[in-house]
């Protein structure tokens, strides 16, 4: 599932960096989009590890 979220986020920066030219910044920007929500899920594992002990 997690595959197909960032295919599909991918394709929608691909799609503004075209109409707009800014393909670099939006092409770093989809990578902090993808490290946060890693981010989030790790968080979120811990925080359910953590509520069950």
């Amino acid at each position: 599932m997690k595959i197909f979220l960032y295919m599909i986020y991918a394709g929608i920066l691909g799609v503004i960096s075209f109409f707009t030219h800014e393909i670099v910044a939006y092409v770093l920007l989809g990578f902090i989009l993808i490290a946060l929500n890693n981010i989030l899920t790790v968080l979120r594992e811990i925080s359910k590890k953590m509520d069950t002990k």
